[in-house]
């Protein structure tokens, strides 16, 4: 005999980290950081045929101060990544990352001095979005991914310590091409 059948119908168990990670999944605020062509299927997907609101975001913040993710849209110049640092640093904590788009991962068909290769180097990204550009049902289906990450994301000394396990777990990790035996 369990907790919840000697509890009245209508009560409601959960955790303070569980409360607090439904909040803040469905209270995202996004800042835009569009910077080339990604950036009009990010505007797409706000318009009325994809509806972003539907999930609390109808308003894109134009001021780092109000905004909890960083959707990072396009590539990002040398000239730009001093400026992407401080705009995320202005952003209050806890705080999101999403680099939508190749150029925004990896540099994509830029492969030069001029562009970053990868916006994980400037600031620590949670979801990456790939495609050239990406359509506005795969911005809302990492968004959504996004969500279940917040949700069930750990809170205060849990969180630190979870990070760290995950960084640790990283770092152990064989390349990708010793994982397959092809140096072998």
């Amino acid at each position: 005999m369990g907790l919840e059948e000697k509890l009245p119908s209508g009560v409601l168990l959960t955790t303070v980290e569980g409360l607090a990670g439904y909040f803040r999944k469905a209270s995202l605020w996004p800042a835009t950081f569009g910077l080339a062509c990604c950036a009009i299927e990010m505007m797409t997907s706000g318009g009325p045929k994809y509806d972003l609101a539907r999930y609390g975001m109808e308003v894109f913040r134009a001021s780092p101060r109000q905004a909890d993710l960083m959707i990072v849209a396009g590539r990002v110049s040398q000239k730009m990544a001093p400026v992407l640092r401080q705009i995320y640093d202005q952003m209050p904590e806890p705080k999101w990352v999403l680099a939508m788009g190749v150029c925004a991962s990896s540099g994509g068909m830029f492969n030069n001095y001029a562009i970053v290769q990868g916006v994980d180097h400037i600031v620590p990204v949670d979801m990456y979005l790939p495609g050239c550009p990406p359509r506005p049902e795969m911005l809302i289906d990492a968004i959504l991914k996004l969500h279940d990450k917040i949700q069930h994301g750990s809170l205060g000394v849990n969180a630190e310590r979870e990070d760290i396990d995950n960084e640790t777990v990283a770092l152990r990790q064989l390349p990708l091409i010793d994982q397959t035996g092809l140096l072998r």
